[in-house]
C-alpha cells in the first residue's frame, strides 16, 4: 500500500489531537464543579411548624449552606407541611422545600396540564403515620375513631392527606368524626387536656413536638395502622401508591412504646426545587445535603437516613440536572 504523503499523515494527526482535547474539555465539564467558587445571592427555602422534623432538619442543612457558600442567603419559611409547600414551590414563591411524596404526586395530577415547574433534589428520609390516644382510651383500632374527637393535622398538610386516607381504607366518614384542625404545635397538648380523644402525626421519629406525650409513660399510647389497612390505601390508587407499610422502630419513642415497634405507614420525603433553579446552585445544595448527614443526623436522627443510593429515588419527580450532575461525579 502506498505511503500517505508526510504533510497529509500530520493534518489528520493534528485533527485527531484536536479531537481529543475537545472530548477531554468534555469530560472535565461533566466531572468537575460548576465552578470553584460556591454560588452566592438568596434563596427561601419552605419547612414546616417549628416544633417538626421538616423545620429542625431545614435549619440545620441552612447551617451547613451557611458554612460551604457564606455567600449565599437562605430563608426558612414556616407552612402547615407538604402540600403548602409543594404549592410554595409550584407559585416561585420558594426555590425549596420538602415535601412527602404523596403530596408531590397529588400536586402533579392535579396540575398535569400545566408547566413542568417541579425537580427533585434528593430522597431524605421516611414519614411514619402516627396515630395516638390516652391509654384507657376504647380506640383499639383506627375504625374505633367513629364518634370521637380526631386531630387530622393542619389544612394543606401532609398529614392531613394521610389522616383522611387511613380513614377512609377503615370505613370510618368525615361524617362519624369530628375532625379538628390540629397540628403538632397544639395536638399533643390539647391530647394531654383531653380537649380531643386522638391525635394523627405525620413525621420522620423521633418528633420533639410528641416529647410531651412521650414524657407521660403509660398515660399513652400507639394505635397500631397494620398491613391489611395499608393494603386498602393503595386501592385508592393515584398518590396512595406511594405508601408503603411498615414497623415504626421500638425505640423510638421508648417512653410510649415500651420498646415494641408499631404497624403503621411511611411514605418517602424529598427535597425538591423548581426546574428553572440555576444548575450550579442545585449541584452544591445536592453536595451539601449528603456531606452534612452525618452532623445533622446527631440532632435529628431522621436525618441519619439520607443516603447517597438511595437519594436519587425520587419518584414521581426526576432529578433537577444540577442534582443529577452530582451524583454521576460521585458515582462509584
Amino acid at each position: 500500500m502506498p505511503k500517505l504523503p508526510a504533510r497529509i499523515g500530520k493534518r489528520h494527526a493534528l485533527e485527531g489531537a484536536g479531537v481529543g482535547v475537545v472530548l477531554l474539555g468534555l469530560l472535565l465539564w461533566w466531572l468537575l464543579p460548576l465552578g470553584d467558587d460556591p454560588p452566592s445571592g438568596s434563596v427561601k427555602f419552605t419547612t414546616g411548624n417549628k416544633v417538626g422534623v421538616y423545620y429542625q432538619y431545614a435549619e440545620l442543612l441552612k447551617g451547613a449552606l451557611s458554612e460551604n457558600m457564606p455567600g449565599l442567603k437562605v430563608q426558612l419559611l414556616q407552612s402547615n407541611g407538604s402540600q403548602a409547600n409543594v404549592k410554595s414551590v409550584a407559585a416561585d414563591e420558594a426555590q425549596f422545600a420538602i415535601a412527602a411524596a404523596d403530596a408531590v404526586a397529588g400536586y402533579e395530577d392535579a396540575h398535569k396540564d400545566g408547566p413542568d415547574e417541579l425537580r427533585a433534589v434528593a430522597r431524605l428520609y421516611d414519614d411514619y403515620l402516627q396515630l395516638i390516644v390516652p391509654a384507657g382510651s376504647d380506640v383499639k383500632t383506627v375504625a374505633d375513631l367513629k364518634g370521637k374527637r380526631v386531630g387530622t393535622g393542619l389544612n394543606n398538610s401532609g398529614v392531613r392527606l394521610m389522616a383522611n386516607r387511613v380513614l377512609a381504607a377503615a370505613g370510618v366518614s368525615q361524617k362519624e368524626i369530628t375532625p379538628m384542625n390540629e397540628g403538632i404545635d397544639t395536638g399533643p397538648r390539647d391530647l394531654m387536656a383531653g380537649k380531643i380523644d386522638a391525635f394523627f402525626w405525620s413525621g420522620g421519629v423521633p418528633t420533639n413536638g410528641l416529647q410531651p406525650l412521650a414524657a407521660k409513660p403509660f398515660e399513652f399510647r400507639f394505635v397500631a395502622i397494620p398491613p391489611d389497612l395499608v393494603a386498602k390505601m393503595h386501592e385508592q390508587g393515584g398518590p396512595a401508591v406511594y405508601y408503603r407499610s411498615t414497623n415504626m422502630p421500638g425505640d423510638a419513642y421508648p417512653n410510649l412504646q415500651h420498646g415494641e415497634p408499631v404497624p403503621t405507614v411511611a411514605v418517602a420525603n424529598l427535597l425538591i426545587t423548581r426546574a428553572d433553579t440555576p444548575e450550579r446552585l442545585v449541584e452544591w445544595f445536592t453536595r451539601i445535603v449528603i456531606k452534612s448527614r452525618d452532623d445533622i443526623g446527631k440532632n435529628v436522627h431522621s436525618a441519619q437516613l439520607v443516603d447517597l443510593r438511595t437519594a436519587i429515588y425520587t419518584d414521581p419527580l426526576t432529578l433537577h440536572a444540577g442534582a443529577r450532575r452530582y451524583y454521576r461525579s460521585v458515582k462509584p
